[in-house]
């Protein structure tokens, strides 16, 4: 049986920055947002790259995970991931949405959520 390889997705370069800096560390993910961006994940806003890059650290030290994109869309500056996340963790895979929202070249807003 041949397994049918996924398409490409293809992501704003901010957005495909971030999905690569998430494989390498909290201070490469924290470099693709604005000085005061916001993330919210878990229900906790995290404001700035200082505590984005705290956030990053604490969730990648919790439990180590990957992340499948599985679709896209991307209407101007609002792009929005479905992603499943497989790792050491509860409930693991769960499928979350990305909600970016991008100004220029960097993020301005991140919030994921089910």
């Amino acid at each position: 049986m041949t397994k049918k390889a996924a398409e490409p997705i293809d992501l704003p370069a901010p957005v495909a920055a971030y999905f690569a800096a998430d494989t390498t560390g909290a201070e490469a993910v924290a470099q693709c947002f604005t000085d005061g961006a916001v993330v919210i994940d878990e229900r906790q806003e995290h404001r700035g790259r200082t505590a984005i890059a705290r956030w990053k650290a604490d969730a990648s030290a919790k439990s180590r995970y990957s992340v499948e994109r599985l679709g896209a869309h991307v209407p101007g500056d609002q792009t929005t991931v479905t992603g499943r996340v497989t790792g050491d963790f509860p409930g693991s895979p769960v499928d979350l949405q990305y909600h970016f929202t991008l100004e220029g070249d960097k993020i301005a807003w991140l919030e994921i959520g089910p």
